[in-house]
């Protein structure tokens, strides 16, 4: 049965080198905060376009943590569009990325930004503790 964690998150990204026009790349560092306690590392790629509000960005990043009192690491993939202004955003769990107590780890996670603060919700499913 689906579990979630909720909490906030602080998120630090910065540019690195891309060429071409309207591209991006750029690093990620998280701290999560709740129900996951980690951080996270991570690289995005973007792609704006010459219409406003339209854009696309493909991320990965390993979170090390703590997660339903258990260690270990996993990888999140985004996949982010922004169809004139209409976000469309997917956060999976990488399938068979979890390690250690996180082994078998699936689920999603959403993101929501609310007055500047970033709070996420991950819904998951570990297999029963041996």
């Amino acid at each position: 049965m689906p579990q979630t964690a909720s909490g906030t998150f602080n998120v630090t990204l910065a540019p690195l080198d891309i060429e071409g026009e309207l591209m991006g790349r750029r690093s990620i560092d998280k701290t999560f905060h709740g129900a996951l306690e980690g951080v996270s590392t991570g690289q995005m790629l973007s792609a704006g376009t010459t219409t406003k509000g339209s854009a696309v960005y493909v991320a990965i990043e390993r979170v090390r943590g703590q997660l339903d009192g258990r260690n270990g690491t996993f990888v999140l993939h985004h996949t982010g569009v922004m169809d004139r202004g209409v976000p469309h955003l997917t956060l999976l769990v990488a399938p068979d990325s979890g390690t250690e107590a996180l082994e078998g780890l699936t689920g999603s996670m959403t993101i929501a930004i609310d007055e500047g603060r970033h709070h996420y919700v991950l819904t998951y499913e570990l297999p029963a503790r041996i």
